[in-house]
């Protein structure tokens, strides 16, 4: 759950970081003259807390390393008991 929410703020940030915009605003006087103006919107990129960042992807790495203990463990189990069922003596 924790990894699906540091994603997802992840890919808001990039969605953000991304978001620009221009506006063109163009006037004409009585006498035919015109006039345009252009500003460009962008949106600011908020600054990424790295600590967090680096703290995430240690409980991300430690979480694999035990799910693969884990299953090695079960594995060596289940293939015990096959073996204690299949024994011929």
């Amino acid at each position: 759950m924790k990894n699906k929410t540091i994603l997802f703020a992840m890919l808001l940030l990039v969605a953000t970081a991304c978001m620009q915009g221009t506006e063109t605003t163009t006037t004409v006087s009585e006498t035919g003259t015109t006039q345009s103006s252009t500003t460009t919107v962008s949106a600011t990129i908020p600054e990424v807390d790295t600590a967090a960042t680096a703290e995430a992807t240690r409980d991300a790495a430690d979480a694999a390393k035990d799910a693969a203990y884990k299953t090695g463990t079960a594995m060596e189990t289940a293939g015990k008991a096959i073996q204690e069922k299949t024994k011929t003596d």
